[in-house]
């Protein structure tokens, strides 16, 4: 898939809201919307969209992000939880049990995640994966962000702005006036 990088200005009232530091990051025309750190670097790919604490390879964090258009059917018989415990795995080492996958349902989506140390083979360091699974009304989205155990601190605080600040489903018929409630 070819992206073009485009820069537009904002019209006056826009709606667009950001806490200070960070910036809003949408995907799919309003599919799904959060914030990231002001300095995050965005990269699209063909199937997901990575987003980089700095310019890789000398980035230290990567938040990778996945994108599956659903119907808009029930789906409350396929419970979260689950689907994030399966995906994760069933390693021995992997997180995932009930106690730790994090759940939070709000109106407009609800989501789960969960934390996997391992250890880096290449670099011979410790590091974590956060993977988190959240559902709208017509998405899912999948949410890996990979990090040094160490930055384990400075990225609590993004991480937390980011599933604060989560939405989907929103419609964005003009980036330049911001999205529309309904």
């Amino acid at each position: 898939m070819d992206w073009a990088r485009q820069t537009l200005k904002l019209k006056e009232g826009h709606g667009w809201k950001a806490k200070p530091g960070y910036k809003i990051f949408v995907l799919d025309r309003g599919q799904v919307r959060f914030d990231v750190p002001q300095t995050w670097i965005v990269e699209p790919g063909p199937n997901s969209v990575k987003l980089y604490d700095r310019q890789p390879p000398d980035d230290n964090w990567t938040l990778e992000v996945s994108l599956l258009r659903i119907p808009p059917i029930d789906w409350t018989g396929l419970p979260l939880p689950q689907l994030l415990r399966q995906s994760v795995g069933e390693r021995d080492d992997a997180a995932g049990s009930e106690s730790d996958i994090h759940y939070l349902r709000r109106p407009d989506l609800e989501m789960a995640w969960t934390e996997n140390p391992f250890l880096d083979p290449k670099e011979q360091r410790e590091a974590c994966s956060r993977t988190c699974v959240a559902r709208g009304s017509t998405a899912f989205v999948l949410l890996t962000l990979s990090f040094w155990a160490a930055d384990a601190p400075k990225v609590s605080a993004a991480w937390h702005e980011l599933i604060d600040s989560m939405q989907m489903g929103m419609v964005v018929k003009d980036p330049t006036q911001g999205p529309v409630v309904m």
